[in-house]
């Protein structure tokens, strides 16, 4: 079985080319070079959740309704979605380089134009034009520093780029609520201008492609430019609409709505289609063939669960401390901001490890902590105090930190050089519907447990039950009353505790799967520490 898989994974290139890329290294030093995609990158990833908080303002400066202005979010988040994949085929076409800062240049200047837009609909069309030029940022970064670094040290390169994936989701609610309430919701857009203009700078004379790569896009552009025009449609049409489920479905009730089914139906089409015809395809724009890597496949699925349950995460603590702790939006983001900054102290130090411990075992560890993190979590109460949120968050911070950049470094493993634009967009495509299916999940599941939770709880409350009338009678003397309103102060309790046990079973559930994740890493082969993997 592992002879087979090497071989899948065996570049197609001459071995004179495996060995000319093997001592190529960049002119400037790469930690610079980490630094500087990762401005971009970090915006970028702010712009998924800084925008969520201002759609109330939003909404109001353009006179639109509230349900309207959720095409904001939306829209970027298509677009990023069918971007994503295809950004390893747009390297090969017009340069990593290039195509790298063409999507910087286009991120830039549609931010100023959605700072600037005049109504809604011309709104959503730059924001679309942002998610194009987000889209190809992660992966264009990721394969940048899998090239410019050596295995050994990829680890710590990866590290960097991790700091601006988990934490940006984190601090982007707070940031933007702080935005709109001091000075103005377009100003979320206007704060990537100058980052977005000195990344441009610093990119334009840093970066610069890889022989092997120069070499292989000389050789298509000799011949025959064969675009997968079919692929394109299939995988924008899939991909596209299922970002429209994800994100609209519980807004519109699901299976109720007849444009939640159509655009289901779409996807479906969209995503077979695209599947079929791509391992079809000699040249194709997705290439799905890496998934038949062992290695890469299982650390894809991965990262898809650490989307999920980052992302999930991240929309369900601070909604439990604003809607039953009655913690405001600030209070709130200072109770997760200590998780992000564990993050960005623990990255190093995982990068460190990897050069010495093999990438499974910390990936391990990371589903371990983390599933026991949620599972902690499930003890939340209305009694809690701000100290125990913090930690709780922090803990579950300390198990992300052990699985993205292991995670990562696994995927590359056994992937050949001239892969890794591909295997970027392929990984980074699966985080990004990760989230989106975990904010999804979380926030459907939440609103059918609380009312099943309600319903149960309601059934005890008779006047044949004494501790309903133990309640009834304390209410009263509470409020000073024993009329309406002792019954309405039993009906906000009771519905803060069918919330509060909803939110629960969220934890629990995510901490059950996460847990079930943990035999996976014995299916993967087994990488040395710091060393290529790859059969020569």
């Amino acid at each position: 079985m592992e002879t087979s898989s090497v071989s899948e994974a065996a570049p197609s290139k001459p071995p004179a080319s495996s060995g000319q890329e093997a001592v190529w290294t960049p002119k400037f030093n790469p930690w610079l070079i980490a630094l500087t995609v990762t401005l971009a990158s970090f915006m970028e990833v702010l712009d998924t959740s800084i925008a969520n908080v201002a759609l109330p303002h939003i909404a109001g400066g353009l006179s639109a309704s509230e349900d309207e202005a959720t095409w904001v979010l939306t829209s970027y988040l298509v677009s990023n979605a069918i971007i994503l994949p295809l950004s390893g085929w747009f390297s090969l076409l017009l340069g990593r380089k290039y195509f790298y800062m063409t999507c910087v240049a286009l991120f830039t200047l549609s931010s100023f134009l959605c700072g600037i837009a005049p109504t809604l609909g011309l709104l959503v069309l730059f924001r679309v034009l942002q998610g194009v030029g987000g889209g190809g940022l992660q992966p264009s970064e990721q394969a940048i520093l899998a090239d410019t670094f050596p295995p050994k040290q990829r680890g710590m390169a990866f590290a960097i780029y991790g700091v601006a994936v988990v934490t940006a989701p984190a601090i982007g609610p707070t940031l933007g609520g702080w935005i709109t309430d001091n000075w103005d919701w377009r100003w979320i857009f206007f704060i990537n201008i100058p980052v977005g203009a000195v990344s441009l700078f610093l990119t334009s004379f840093m970066l610069e492609d890889p022989p092997y790569l120069v070499q292989e896009r000389l050789q298509r552009l000799k011949t025959k430019l064969r675009v997968d025009y079919w692929g394109i449609i299939f995988v924008a049409l899939g991909l596209g609409f299922l970002q429209i489920v994800l994100d609209k479905g519980e807004r519109d009730d699901w299976w109720a709505s007849g444009f939640i089914r159509t655009c289901m139906l779409i996807s479906a089409a969209g995503l077979i289609l695209a599947i079929y015809w791509e391992f079809k395809q000699e040249e194709p724009v997705v290439d799905l063939s890496l998934l038949k890597n062992r290695n890469f496949g299982i650390s894809a699925f991965l990262m898809f669960m650490v989307g999920v349950v980052l992302l999930g995460s991240t929309v369900l603590i601070p909604q439990y401390l604003q809607l039953v702790m009655g913690y405001s939006a600030t209070q709130a983001g200072l109770a997760i901001s200590p998780g992000g900054l564990l993050v960005m102290c623990l990255l190093p130090f995982v990068g460190f490890l990897l050069g010495k411990v093999e990438s499974r075992w910390m990936i391990g560890v990371g589903l371990a902590i983390t599933s026991l993190a949620l599972i902690h979590m499930a003890n939340f109460d209305i009694q809690m105090d701000f100290k125990y949120a913090v930690l709780a968050r922090c803990f579950q911070a300390a198990g992300l930190a052990f699985l993205f950049v292991p995670i990562n470094t696994a995927a590359y493993a056994f992937v050949p050089p001239t892969k890794n634009n591909a295997a970027s967009g392929l990984i980074n495509l699966a985080r990004n519907v990760g989230g989106s299916l975990g904010i999804s999940i979380v926030t459907t599941l939440l609103d059918r447990r609380a009312q099943f939770h309600q319903a149960r709880l309601v059934e005890h409350t008779t006047a044949l039950n004494p501790a309903f009338n133990q309640a009834l009678n304390s209410a009263g003397r509470l409020v000073g009353s024993s009329g309406h309103e002792s019954y309405a102060l039993i009906l906000r309790r009771l519905q803060q505790q069918a919330t509060t046990l909803s939110y629960i079973d969220c934890f629990w559930s995510m901490g059950i799967v996460f847990g079930l994740l943990i035999p996976l890493i014995f299916l993967m082969r087994k990488a040395k520490p710091g060393r290529p993997a790859m059969a020569h």
